[in-house]
């Protein structure tokens, strides 16, 4: 393919495409429905099935089935959708089965404006189902990084063997950019599932080192286990043991926690000078970065910091920049969530302020120069 001008969602799918996407069911839902009308149009092509079903929990229900079937399996929504696929999602983490689901956020809540962005689904991801459990999450800003950013999602699921939330806005989404996906390189591989044990018979897919994901073989294949949303058993079945119970919880952190320091990423220019820094993710970073190279033509000594890991957010990084800066700024298109992680990390070792977008429209870099050049003045 040659260089052309190719939306965020349509990026989404040709990525996961590249990653052997081969199952996708979703529910039309603004601002996310171009990624199930491609993956209707392009799986089939390579062999791959989507099914459009009646609801967004049943759209779970149907890629977790997929799964472990073997299918490496995807689906799309946006805010009130997620909201609804919330069960599903926590019994796909109990059960660590393999799963990625696009967040394309609007503006809320409940229906909101459905053409509207927004970045107010960012602590949803993290705890929008009930109890404790852990969360991979990875934040594009650009059309380029809606390709490679999938396919990390699908390689972690399959890695860790749990789900991971793509996390767009409407304008990361929607905008489009030209680039020739042919040519991105380091495009991460996904291994296959496995390999499993020639003995079928006594095999325990749960019975894994305390750090380790679940090594589920596909239905079909011989062995036998038990899948379930309960504390389960290392064959998948339902116990009430309290050290068993505290053992699964602590794994499904462990698992996480072990990689972490893999599956953080960032993007952070500029800091090596700066008295303040930036931090901002999703399209509202592009006007971040905007915002600081005009500040530093102004001999501002302004830095910036986007996640694109958003979950786990990468503490120890936005802490150790604290500790020589006089100042934050965090612009986001929300109240004020990822403030909140921000805060966390620092501590108190310096000033944060928070730019907030609630309007509906994208925070422009004109606000962040203002804002930022009044903090510094301070």
């Amino acid at each position: 393919m040659s260089a052309k001008l190719i939306q965020g969602n349509e990026a989404v799918v040709y990525g996961a495409i590249k990653a052997g996407l081969k199952f996708f069911a979703g529910y039309p839902i603004t601002p996310s429905t171009e990624i199930a009308e491609m993956c209707a149009r392009e799986l089939p092509k390579v062999g791959g099935v989507f099914i459009q079903m009646e609801d967004e929990i049943s759209s779970v229900a149907a890629c977790i089935g997929a799964s472990l079937a073997g299918f490496r399996s995807m689906s799309a929504t946006s805010g009130p959708g997620f909201s609804l696929m919330q069960e599903n999602i926590g019994y796909a983490i109990m059960a660590e089965v393999p799963l990625v689901i696009v967040n394309v956020q609007r503006m809320g809540p409940s229906t909101g404006i459905a053409t509207a962005p927004s970045q107010s689904d960012y602590m949803q991801v993290r705890w929008g189902t009930h109890g404790d459990h852990p969360m991979v999450s990875f934040a594009p800003f650009s059309v380029e990084e809606c390709f490679t950013e999938v396919i990390r999602s699908i390689y972690w699921s399959e890695r860790i063997s749990s789900m991971v939330v793509l996390l767009l806005d409407e304008v990361v989404a929607h905008m489009r950019e030209g680039i020739d996906i042919d040519s991105i390189k380091n495009v991460i591989e996904i291994p296959n599932r496995g390999p499993f044990p020639n003995e079928r018979e006594n095999y325990r897919p749960y019975k894994v080192d305390k750090d380790k994901g679940a090594k589920l073989p596909p239905l079909g294949m011989g062995y036998r286990f038990n899948v379930t949303g309960l504390v389960h058993d290392e064959l998948g079945f339902p116990v009430e043991d309290p050290e068993k119970t505290k053992d699964l919880i602590k794994r499904l952190h462990n698992k996480i926690d072990a990689v972490e320091s893999e599956i953080i990423s960032y993007d952070e220019r500029f800091t090596d000078d700066a008295d303040v820094i930036i931090i901002s993710y999703g399209s509202v970073a592009r006007s971040s970065l905007r915002a600081v190279r005009e500040l530093r033509k102004n001999n501002f000594k302004v830095g910036f910091f986007r996640p694109i890991t958003v979950w786990p957010f990468p503490s120890k990084r936005v802490r150790e920049l604290s500790k020589r800066i006089k100042k934050i700024v965090v612009a986001e298109m929300s109240m004020g969530q990822m403030v909140l992680e921000v805060e966390r990390s620092v501590g108190g070792d310096c000033q944060i302020n928070l730019i907030q977008g609630i309007s509906g429209e994208l925070i422009s870099p004109d606000t962040i120069y203002k804002t930022a050049s009044e903090v510094i003045s301070r």
